[in-house]
């Protein structure tokens, strides 16, 4: 008897486990693509600033 309880209660355990990991993995995924995001709507204004002061440097002030 003590063992189906045992055994019942490592399979509830690693059904636990199951969930936990799937959880994490989903959680790691949308945070990446959260990341990728940020960094696609910084970078454009950043190349944008810079390609405004190359066109500025070569001019002189006539």
């Amino acid at each position: 008897m003590a063992d189906e309880n045992d055994k019942s209660t490592r399979q509830a355990r690693g059904a636990r486990d199951d969930r936990l990991k799937s959880a994490l993995r989903e959680n790691l995924k949308r945070r990446k693509v959260q990341a990728r995001e940020r960094a696609a709507i910084t970078d454009p204004s950043q190349n944008d600033d810079a390609s405004l002061d190359e066109g500025t440097a070569g001019k002189t002030g006539d």
